[in-house]
C-alpha cells in the first residue's frame, strides 16, 4: 500500500473530497431535470445560473485573506459544511431567484473546498506523490458519484426532488462537522504567504488554468443540457450515465496520476487537448443518443487530466507560493467561467452548435500552449 495513504492529511482530504463530490454530483444530476420540469427554466436561465455558480470560484482569491483568521484545514471543513447547506436548500426554492440563492451557497462551499484541497495536497505531498494523491482522490470521488447515482436512480420514484436534495445535503453537513473536529496538520512545512501572489514566471500556469475553466464550463453547463433538451434524456437515464461514467473513472483516475509521474505534464496535457478538439467538434454534429453519451464519458475522462496543471505548478513554483497561487489560480480559472455560460446560453438560443465549436477552438489553443511546458528532470 502506498505510504501516503497512512497520513492523517490524506484521510482528512479523502473524506472531505468524497463529501464535496456527493454534494456536487447530487446537485448536478438533478439540476437539469429539476430546472426544466419543476422550475420551468429555459436555456438562457440555465446559462445565467451556471454563471452565478462560478462567481464564488472567481472570488476564491478571498480565501487568502480568510486564512489570516482561519487555519487552512478548518476552512476546508467549513466549506464542505456550507456546500451541504446549499444542496439541502435547493429543492425547497424551485424558482429562478431561489435557485440563484441556493446555487451561490452551494458554490461558495464547493469552490473554497477545492481551493484548499489543491493547496493542502501540493503542500503535504511531494512532486512524485502529489499526482498519485490527486488520482486517488478522483477515484474515490468517482466511487462516491456512483453511490449518489444509484441512490438517485432508485430514489427518483420514491422521493420528491426536494427530499432528494435535503437528504444529500444533510449527509454532507455531518461530514463538514466531522472535519471541523479533526487536526491533520504538521508543523514542518514551508509557511505560506498570506497575500496575493502574481509572478511572471507562472504565466503558463495562469493561462492554462484560465483556458481549463472555459473548457470546463462548456462541459458542465451544456453537455448534459444537450442530452436533456435535444435527446430527451430522463433523470434516470442521466443518472445511469453518471454511474457508468464514474465507474470507468474509478479505475482510470489512479492511472492518470501514474501517467503524470511517468510521462510528465506536457505529454499528458497534449493528449488531453488533442482529444478534446475532436470531442467538442463531435458534440456539434452528433445525432445519435448513444454517441452523445459516449462523447460525454470521454469528455469526463479527459477532464481529470487537468490535475497535471497543478502538479506542473508544484514543480516550477516556490513552496511558499502554493496556497496563494492556488487561490489566484482558481480566480483566473473562473474569469472565463463567470462569463461563458451566460454568453453560451445566448448563443445556444441562436444555434447550440456554436457553443461546442467554440470549445473545440479553445482546446486547440490550449494544445499549442502546453507545448511550452518545461520541468526539471
Amino acid at each position: 500500500m502506498d505510504s501516503f495513504r497512512l497520513t492523517p492529511m490524506y484521510r482528512f482530504l479523502l473524506v472531505l473530497t468524497i463529501s464535496a463530490t456527493v454534494g456536487l454530483q447530487a446537485w448536478r444530476t438533478l439540476f437539469n431535470n429539476f430546472a426544466a420540469e419543476i422550475a420551468h427554466l429555459e436555456g438562457n436561465h440555465v446559462g445565467i445560473i451556471q454563471s452565478v455558480r462560478e462567481i464564488p470560484g472567481f472570488l476564491a482569491l478571498l480565501a487568502i485573506y480568510i486564512l489570516l483568521i482561519l487555519k487552512e484545514h478548518r476552512l476546508s471543513a467549513l466549506s464542505v459544511l456550507c456546500l451541504g447547506v446549499g444542496v439541502g436548500l435547493t429543492g425547497l426554492l424551485p424558482t429562478f431567484a431561489g435557485l440563484i440563492c441556493t446555487t451561490l451557497i452551494m458554490s461558495f462551499g464547493f469552490h473554497y473546498y477545492e481551493t484548499t484541497n489543491q493547496s493542502l495536497t501540493l503542500q503535504y505531498f511531494p512532486a512524485d506523490t502529489a499526482p498519485l494523491v490527486f488520482g486517488r482522490q478522483r477515484s474515490a470521488a468517482a466511487a462516491a458519484s456512483i453511490a449518489v447515482g444509484i441512490f438517485i436512480y432508485v430514489g427518483a420514484d420514491l422521493f420528491t426532488y426536494s427530499q432528494l436534495y435535503l437528504l444529500c445535503g444533510a449527509a454532507i453537513v455531518v461530514a463538514g462537522i466531522w472535519g471541523l473536529l479533526q487536526n491533520p496538520t504538521r508543523r514542518d512545512l514551508a509557511p505560506q504567504h498570506k497575500k496575493m501572489i502574481l509572478r511572471r514566471k507562472y504565466w503558463l500556469f495562469y493561462f492554462l488554468t484560465c483556458m481549463a475553466g472555459a473548457r470546463r464550463q462548456i462541459f458542465m453547463a451544456f453537455a448534459v443540457f444537450l442530452m436533456v433538451k435535444k435527446f430527451n434524456y430522463s433523470v434516470q437515464e442521466v443518472t445511469l450515465l453518471f454511474v457508468v461514467n464514474n465507474g470507468l473513472n474509478y479505475f482510470i483516475s489512479p492511472w492518470i496520476g501514474r501517467a503524470i509521474v511517468r510521462f510528465g505534464e506536457r505529454r499528458v496535457l497534449t493528449l488531453e487537448y488533442a482529444a478534446l478538439v475532436i470531442v467538442f467538434a463531435a458534440y456539434a454534429v452528433v445525432q445519435s443518443k448513444l454517441l452523445v453519451a459516449i462523447l460525454y464519458v470521454l469528455d469526463h475522462i479527459f477532464f481529470n487530466f487537468a490535475i497535471a496543471i497543478r502538479t506542473y505548478f508544484q514543480k516550477v513554483g516556490d513552496p511558499r507560493d502554493i496556497a496563494p497561487s492556488m487561490a489566484v489560480g482558481f480566480t483566473i480559472n473562473h474569469i472565463a467561467a463567470v462569463v461563458l455560460p451566460a454568453v453560451g446560453g445566448i448563443l445556444w438560443m441562436i444555434d447550440y452548435r456554436i457553443v461546442f465549436l467554440a470549445g473545440a477552438a479553445m482546446s486547440l489553443v490550449s494544445l499549442a500552449a502546453v507545448q511550452f511546458i518545461r520541468t526539471a528532470k
